[in-house]
């Protein structure tokens, strides 16, 4: 299944993604993506290591070039937007550690108002209601005047959500975010970014290996086959049963599919 929702407010249309130079010198690992992600809903990506699904997330904000096809955000390319136009549109939280040194979390939170303030920095008092709305939409107004350098993984991982919601995206895009996370902060994250769907509206996708976990709560999923194909649909259409008693529910759904 590879119909995107309706009108959604990102749609990744005939597009492939791999490493290297597009066309003649890239490496393509996922290719023929036509997927779409709507407001209010959550969906997960997911399929084995090395399947392209950073890749993917990457190119979807342009810090990887797409090896073809285009994707649009509100009906327009992203390669005719500016940097802070995109920004503007959607946000990203990579399992990259960000380098912050021994800034504060409110501080931290408020760099990611540079798309709206441009390199000035320069916050008035609306960039500083949206900092603030952002550390409560993440759940980390206690957090705001802690340095984030002392801070564990999952209160970490609050601030760099809510430093993305002080973009004001329409979209959230998140690698692995659960990756270092105990089981307590895997279901603070999982409240949060349902929070952040029904409540506030965004369209989330995220990239995980926790299928059992994660996957009771998504709206709808993409699923990597290790051919370089997405599935895409409910749990329910892709047969998910995160109730099984499989060992490895993703290894099974990906060999089920592969039939």
């Amino acid at each position: 299944m590879t119909t995107a929702p309706s009108d959604p407010v990102l749609h990744a249309r005939g597009v492939s993604v791999g490493y290297g130079r597009p066309p003649r010198r890239g490496r393509v690992v996922l290719s023929g993506v036509d997927a779409g992600l709507s407001a209010g809903e959550l969906t997960c990506l997911v399929g084995p290591n090395g399947s392209g699904k950073s890749t993917l997330l990457r190119s979807l904000v342009r810090s990887q070039p797409l090896m073809s096809g285009e994707v649009l955000v509100g009906g327009r390319s992203i390669h005719q937007m500016s940097a802070a136009e995109l920004a503007r549109q959607v946000a990203v939280v990579l399992t990259d550690r960000v380098a912050v040194g021994a800034l504060l979390a409110w501080h931290v939170v408020a760099l990611g108002r540079y798309p709206h303030t441009g390199w000035s920095g320069h916050l008035d008092d609306h960039d500083r209601a949206v900092v603030d709305e952002a550390l409560a939409a993440a759940g980390a107004t206690s957090l705001a005047g802690r340095s984030v350098s002392e801070m564990s993984d999952g209160e970490r991982q609050r601030i760099m959500i809510a430093r993305a919601l002080a973009q004001e995206p329409r979209v959230l895009l998140l690698d692995e975010p659960s990756a270092f996370l105990d089981v307590r902060a895997r279901l603070e994250l999982t409240n949060l970014l349902r929070s952040l769907t029904q409540e506030h509206g965004l369209a989330v996708l995220m990239s995980t290996h926790d299928v059992e976990h994660m996957l009771r709560h998504a709206d709808n999923v993409w699923l990597v086959t290790e051919d370089g194909r997405l599935e895409i649909g409910t749990p329910a259409e892709l047969g998910i049963d995160v109730g099984t008693a499989d060992d490895d529910p993703l290894r099974a759904l990906v060999d089920r599919l592969a039939r």
